[in-house]
């Protein structure tokens, strides 16, 4: 018996072998031109999400404010019948307030972001 040795192996499958070559590139040092588009996706990401950020948080105060409303109107004694209405109006203007809201943060990121992306891919595009 003390003159056997097993020897394990184990090979990835090509799902975990991919998945191990996306976490060494983590790792690995950048060449310039990778680190331009890193920086060119990163870019772009940012513009997008303080928008979004501001729209989900009206979009869903403004939900939650309609469905007070509706509460009012609905289930509670016929006293708040008519306030109801009027919360979940302001509801409904939240929530249609959400998209245009998510528009104006959007371009204005947009603006400020430009220079710098066209900058990134002017030098990628050479």
């Amino acid at each position: 018996m003390e003159g056997k040795h097993e020897t394990f192996t184990y090979t990835y499958s090509a799902a975990q072998q991919e998945e191990v070559k996306r976490i060494r590139e983590k790792y690995a040092p950048l060449s310039p031109e990778e680190d331009k588009m890193e920086q060119l996706h990163r870019l772009d990401k940012s513009v997008t999400k303080p928008g979004t950020i501001a729209a989900l948080a009206v979009g869903i105060i403004s939900t939650l404010i309609m469905g007070f409303g509706m509460c009012c109107t609905m289930v509670w004694s016929s006293a708040l019948f008519i306030p109801g209405i009027v919360i979940g109006i302001v509801g409904i203007i939240g929530i249609c307030a959400a998209y245009p809201l998510y528009i104006r943060i959007t371009k204005k990121q947009r603006d400020k972001v430009a220079p710098e992306i066209m900058r990134l891919t002017d030098e990628l595009m050479k």
